[in-house]
């Protein structure tokens, strides 16, 4: 477990803020996972980082820890100290890798849980040896991340990029965002769901299952059992699982011709259903892209690392910015690493101003 340049990599923590449970592991220099805790996700910001606080103090008590990396599914700044807005979490405009970094008296940096995932597929996992890649986290919704020449693409402002709410459908389903027809509104878990209602609104088939299970209670079916009933043979789900991979192609296509990726990775939830959907979704990808005889496609492979890739990635960005000194309550490097959380803050602030 060392670096490269020889030195023995710290231990970090890697933290995956979920809207139901916090999620927290020592990683080592390698990407293994040394230690878990788990506990539910509080509905305050005080208690939520209270319940952070607790978390890391316990793996501190077992392990000589270094940083603090939070994975969170939110808008995170550009300096990734601050969550700007996190639908599920009770953070808006908090200056997080401060408040908890203070708390701890470690290094803390923030990532968008996408972001986090992609790095780890990408130091260890499916997206190893890529140049350009984009992660798609298919769960609930869509979670995304781009990575260009072997660095994270963040945007501007630290929100790049929102794919899943990109518009495939003028005046499409209603999507939480406020606009209609996002991509996530067809191809996410919650798709699934949906579209499987409207199938059986259209031609209801008693016989099946998924028909009996949405007479008998609507509000119980999900996705997994949506996954679940195709893998069954119910010819329902079956068609729902075709019309996802034909909407996860087509979004793949376009997402393709803006970034010309080489490497697609699935994750999230959705993705340990691939069997049933992604073959299909490759053939819809390539027939849909544009001069697809005439250009190399990319490869579209499935998460390696699974549900550890957020704390995973979020544990090693954490290590590198110790190694640099670009963490949040650390003392910067000479050199590159100088450019720190801090100093990029303050450029932020002075260019609102």
């Amino acid at each position: 477990m060392t670096t490269r340049v020889g030195r023995e990599a710290p231990l970090t923590v890697g933290i995956d803020v979920g809207g139901t449970n916090i999620r927290a592991s020592v990683v080592d220099g390698d990407g293994e996972v040394l230690d878990t805790v788990q506990a539910p996700t509080p509905h305050s910001a005080h208690a939520l980082e209270d319940g952070l606080d607790r978390a890391v103090r316990e793996l501190c008590a077992r392990h000589d820890i270094g940083a603090v990396g939070l994975a969170v599914a939110g808008f995170v700044d550009e300096s990734r100290s601050s969550v700007r807005f996190a639908p599920h979490l009770p953070w808006e405009d908090t200056a997080v890798a401060g408040r908890l970094g203070r708390r701890l008296g470690l290094p803390v940096i923030l990532e968008h849980d996408a972001n986090a995932a992609m790095w780890a597929e990408y130091r260890f996992g499916a997206a190893a040896g890529a140049h350009n890649g984009v992660l798609v986290a298919i769960g609930t919704g869509i979670g995304a991340a781009l990575l260009v020449e072997g660095r994270l693409y963040r945007g501007s402002y630290g929100v790049a990029p929102e794919l899943g709410h990109l518009q495939v459908v003028p005046h499409g389903r209603i999507c939480a965002c406020g606009k209609r027809g996002c991509w996530e509104r067809y191809c996410s878990g919650t798709a699934l769901v949906d579209t499987a209602i409207e199938m059986l609104a259209t031609d209801p088939m008693p016989s099946t299952i998924l028909a009996r299970e949405v007479v008998g209670d609507p509000g119980s079916l999900t996705g997994r059992r949506v996954a679940g009933a195709a893998h069954d043979g119910d010819p329902v789900a079956l068609h729902v699982m075709a019309d996802f991979a034909r909407w996860l192609g087509l979004g793949l296509a376009f997402v393709s011709d803006i970034f010309d990726p080489d490497l697609i990775v699935i994750a999230g939830g959705v993705s340990s259903s691939a069997p049933l959907f992604l073959d299909d979704a490759r053939e819809h990808y390539a027939a849909a892209i544009t001069g697809g005889r005439h250009r190399p496609l990319a490869r579209i492979r499935t998460t390696q690392l699974g549900e550890a890739a957020g704390m995973i990635g979020a544990a090693e960005l954490a290590r590198t910015a110790l190694e640099t000194g670009a963490a949040e309550g650390h003392a910067p490097a000479t050199g590159r690493g100088a450019d720190s959380a801090d100093v990029r803050r303050a450029r932020s602030t002075a260019g609102r101003e």
